[in-house]
C-alpha cells in the first residue's frame, strides 16, 4: 500500500478541468423580450433558461428559429408515442399552429405546446386501452397470411381510428403469437415426460393472450399513473437538448441524483435490490449489514407496495418500473424511508427504515490472474471511469486501477490486459491519471472549446507504475473516457487495441450546469433541474478526433453487434468529425514489435473457424432484422427457429472449447465472503472469463508480445514472424 501512496503523490495533479466563458459566468436568463400577461411558472423558467444556456454555451449551437422549432415539432410526438400508435394524424394536424412557435416558447414566451399535447395524449391512451381489451378478449386465427411491421421509423401515424385498430390489432396478435409458439414447442417437447398433461390449442392461446393482457394493463397503469405531465415536459426539454447534440440532457433533480450515484458508486439507500415481476416491484436480495438487512423484516420476495419519505404520503408503486422505484427509495443519508409491503404470506406491513451509504463495489475495478503454461496474464476489468466528485476519499478509477497494477506485480505477471468493453466513460481527468499509469509523461489528450486553441492535458510524472506488455480490450460500446484512454496507449505504441471494428464514437466533454439562476454556473444541482451540457470536443494526440469515427482496433475480432446501428455515427444530432495540430509525443520504445504482434494475431483471428462464424452468422442476423414479422403460424415458426438456432450457435461460438485458468488476485475473494449474492456473482464472473473466446485472444496477444521480449533479454534474433497457439 505504501508503494501506491508514494506513487500517487508523486503525481503533479492536474488542474480540474472548468471552463467558464465569460458570456456563462453570469447568464442572464433573458426573456428575449417576449411580452408575458403572469410571471413564468416552473417549465417556463427551465425551458428559458436551458434556451439560454444552449445558445451562449453549447460547443456547436444550432440556432433557436423556425427551422430549430420545425425540427422539434416532428421529433416530439414519436417520443412519446415511440410505437406510433396512440395519436391520429389528426392530432398532429390540430397541433400543428406551434410547428413554428416552439422556437418563440424556448426564447422567453409562454410554455402552451406541451401542456396541449398531454391533453390530448391522456385522452387517446384511454382510448387505445379500451381498444387493447377489446382485441384481446376474442381469439385469435394464426393462418391468415398477414404480416406486421415492428419497426415505428418505417410508419407515419395512423390516418384514423380505423388504421389505428389495426395497427393495435396486429401489434398484440404478434405478441400473442410469440407466446403461443413458444408454448406449442414446450408442449411438443415435453410429451411422453412423467406429469405431461397436453392442452388444447384453444387453451394454449387463451393462456398467451392472459400472458399479453397483464402485459398491456401494465403499461397502460404506466401511462395513466406513473408518466405525468412533468414526465412528458422533461421528455420535451430532452427532444430541445438532444436536438444541439445527443449527449446535451436535461435531469430533473431526482434524475441528476441518480447520475451522481451512478458516476461515484456510492449511495445513500437501504440495501436491497428490486426487480419487476408479473407487474409487482419486489425484494430481489438484501445486502448483508444494510440498513434493510438490519430490520430483520424484509425477505426476498416481498412485494413493495407504495414507498413515503418520512411521514409524507405514500407513493403508490402501481405502474412504476424499478428504476422510478429505486429513485424513490434512495435519498439522503440519515433520512427515513417507509417501506409499504405485501409478504409472502399475504399480509401487508410498513417497515420503516433509516437510509445509509451504500457502496456499490462490484461497479469498481477489479483485477484476475489468467495463467497457461507459457506466463501469467494480469486481466483488470473497469466497467466506468467513476469518480465520487463530492467527497475527496470516495473512490476514483484511477486510483483503483494503480492499486489493481500492483497487485498484479506482486504476483508477478508477465503481461496486463485492460479490459474497457462496454465501457460508457466518465471522469476525464481520471482517464488522463490512468494513461499515465502506463507511460512516462507526456500529452493524453487534448481539448477545444468553441471558441479556443486546443488545450492539451498531461500526464507530468516520468515514473512509469507498470512497463510491460499491454492489450486494450474494447467494443461498439467503449466510449468517450474509454476511447482517450485507447487512443493514447495506440499513439504511444504503448500497447495493441483489439476489438470491433471500432469504439463507439463520443469525442465530446460535457459539464453539469444547474438552472437555477441564482446560483447559475456554480452549482450542478438545482431544483429546477440541471443540464448537462457539450461544452468541448476532444481529439487524440495525433490530432484526429474519435467523434463519430471512434478508435479503430489494432486488432479486429468479429462480434455480433458489428451491424447494429448503436454508434455515434448512427445518430443524425450527432457532431462531425474534424482534426486539430498533432501534440508532440514520444512513442514508446518496446521490445517488442507491436506491428508485428497484431499482424500475427489477426492473422490467427482470420484463421479461427469460431471468428469466421460468428461473422457469417452476424451478417445473416443483420439481414433478418428488418422488424417486419410474419403473423402465418407456421411461417413465424420457421423463421423463428432459423434465428433461434442460430442465434445458439453464436452463444455457443463464444465459449471456448477449452477453459482458461482464470485465478483471483489473493486476497480479492474474501472481501465477498460476509455477503453470499456478492460472492456467487463474483464467482460467475470469474466463471465467464474462463469461457471468454475475446479474452483468450487477447492472452493470446500478450503472449506474443511476452515471447518477444524474453527472445530481446536472450539476446537472440526475432523471427520474422511467430507460429503461436492457434495457426495450422
Amino acid at each position: 500500500m505504501q508503494k501506491l501512496v508514494d506513487f500517487m503523490f508523486s503525481k503533479r495533479s492536474l488542474p480540474v478541468l472548468v471552463i467558464v466563458l465569460c458570456c456563462a459566468l453570469f447568464i442572464g436568463f433573458s426573456s428575449s423580450g417576449t411580452d408575458r400577461s403572469a410571471p413564468p411558472g416552473k417549465y417556463e423558467k427551465i425551458l428559458h433558461n436551458i434556451g439560454d444556456i444552449l445558445q451562449q454555451v453549447h460547443y456547436s449551437p444550432k440556432k433557436v428559429d423556425d427551422a430549430f422549432s420545425k425540427e422539434i415539432f416532428a421529433k416530439y410526438l414519436p417520443a412519446i408515442d415511440g410505437e406510433k400508435n396512440i395519436f391520429l394524424q389528426s392530432d398532429l394536424a390540430s397541433l400543428k399552429k406551434y410547428e413554428t412557435k416552439l422556437d418563440d416558447e424556448i426564447n422567453g414566451g409562454n410554455v402552451e405546446f406541451v401542456p396541449a399535447v398531454s391533453v390530448i395524449f391522456k385522452s387517446r391512451v384511454l382510448e387505445v386501452e379500451q381498444l387493447a381489451k377489446e382485441i384481446l378478449s376474442k381469439p385469435f386465427e394464426f393462418n391468415t397470411d398477414e404480416s406486421v411491421t415492428m419497426d415505428a421509423e418505417k410508419l407515419d401515424f395512423p390516418k384514423n381510428e380505423a388504421e389505428r385498430k389495426d395497427r393495435w390489432r396486429k401489434r398484440l396478435k404478434y405478441l400473442v403469437l410469440e407466446r403461443y409458439s413458444d408454448a406449442l414447442e414446450t408442449q411438443e417437447k415435453s410429451k411422453g415426460k412423467a406429469g405431461f398433461v397436453a392442452k388444447s390449442n384453444q387453451e394454449l392461446e387463451q393462456e398467451a393472450r392472459d400472458k399479453v393482457t397483464k402485459i398491456t394493463n401494465r403499461m397502460f397503469d404506466r401511462l395513466k399513473l406513473k408518466y405525468s405531465d412533468d414526465d412528458r415536459f422533461n421528455q420535451y426539454v430532452n427532444v430541445v437538448t438532444n436536438t444541439m447534440d445527443p449527449h446535451t440532457t436535461f435531469f430533473p433533480p431526482v434524475d441528476k441524483r441518480y447520475f451522481d450515484e451512478q458516476m461515484s458508486g456510492r449511495f445513500f439507500g437501504i440495501g436491497a435490490s428490486l426487480r419487476e415481476e408479473e407487474g409487482n416491484i419486489k425484494i430481489a436480495s438484501l445486502l448483508t449489514g444494510s440498513p434493510a438487512w438490519k430490520t430483520g423484516e424484509l425477505t426476498v420476495g416481498d412485494v413493495v407496495l407504495k414507498v413515503a419519505q418520512g411521514n409524507e404520503e405514500a407513493v403508490d408503486l402501481t405502474g412504476f418500473a424499478v428504476e422510478d422505484a429505486v429513485k424513490l427509495i434512495r435519498g439522503k443519508k440519515g433520512t427515513e424511508v417507509k417501506l409499504t409491503l405485501r409478504k409472502t404470506d399475504g399480509s401487508v406491513k410498513v417497515v420503516s427504515i433509516i437510509r445509509d451509504e451504500i457502496v456499490q463495489d462490484e461497479t469498481f475495478a477489479r483485477s484476475a490472474i489468467v495463467a497457461n503454461g507459457k506466463s501469467k496474464v494480469g486481466y483488470i476489468f473497469l466497467p466506468e471511469f467513476y469518480a465520487d466528485f463530492d467527497n475527496p476519499r470516495g473512490n476514483r478509477c484511477a486510483v483503483d486501477v494503480a492499486k489493481e497494477i500492483i497487485k498484479l506485480k506482486e504476483q508477478k505477471v508477465d503481461g496486463i490486459i485492460m479490459d474497457l468493453r462496454s465501457n460508457g466513460g466518465g471522469s476525464l481527468y481520471d482517464v488522463v491519471q490512468m494513461a499515465g499509469l502506463f507511460i512516462e509523461e507526456g500529452p493524453i489528450v487534448q481539448v477545444k472549446d468553441r471558441d479556443g486553441k486546443p488545450s492539451v492535458l498531461k500526464d507530468r510524472d516520468k515514473s512509469v507504475l507498470y512497463d510491460g506488455p499491454l492489450a486494450v480490450m474494447v467494443n461498439e460500446f467503449s466510449a468517450s473516457a474509454s476511447e482517450i484512454f485507447a487512443a493514447a496507449i495506440q499513439d504511444y505504441k504503448r500497447g495493441v487495441v483489439l476489438g470491433s471494428t471500432s469504439t463507439y464514437g463520443k469525442g465530446t466533454v460535457q459539464r453539469n450546469i444547474g438552472l437555477d439562476k441564482e446560483t447559475g454556473m456554480f452549482s450542478s444541482n438545482s431544483e429546477l433541474g440541471t443540464i448537462k451540457l457539450t461544452l468541448q470536443k476532444f481529439y487524440r494526440i495525433n490530432g484526429g478526433s474519435t467523434q463519430l469515427k471512434g478508435v479503430s482496433s489494432d486488432i479486429v475480432i468479429p462480434d455480433v453487434l458489428e451491424k447494429s446501428k448503436v454508434r455515434e455515427k448512427d445518430d443524425p444530432d450527432a457532431l462531425p468529425w474534424d482534426e486539430v495540430s498533432r501534440s508532440p509525443y514520444t512513442t514508446w520504445k518496446a521490445p517488442y514489435d507491436l506491428a508485428m504482434v497484431s499482424r500475427n494475431s489477426q492473422t490467427r483471428v482470420n484463421n479461427n473457424p469460431a471468428f469466421n462464424l460468428i461473422k457469417t452468422n452476424t451478417d445473416w442476423l443483420a439481414e433478418q432484422n428488418d422488424k417486419v414479422y410474419s403473423l402465418n403460424l407456421a411461417k413465424f415458426r420457421e423463421n423463428k427457429k432459423k434465428i433461434s438456432s442460430t442465434v445458439k450457435q453464436i452463444e455457443t461460438l463464444y465459449k471456448l472449447s477449452r477453459e482458461l485458468d482464470v485465478e483471483s488476485v489473493p486476497g480479492d475473494e474474501d472481501r465477498f465472503a460476509s455477503d453470499t449474492d456478492k460472492l456467487e456473482r463474483y464467482k460467475a464472473w470469474k466463471k465467464n472469463l474462463r469461457n471468454d473466446i475475446y479474452l483468450d485472444e487477447a492472452i493470446n496477444a500478450v503472449n506474443d508480445m511476452v515471447y518477444q521480449k524474453n527472445l530481446a533479454q536472450s539476446g537472440k534474433q526475432q523471427p520474422s514472424s511467430l507460429k503461436v497457439k492457434g495457426d495450422d
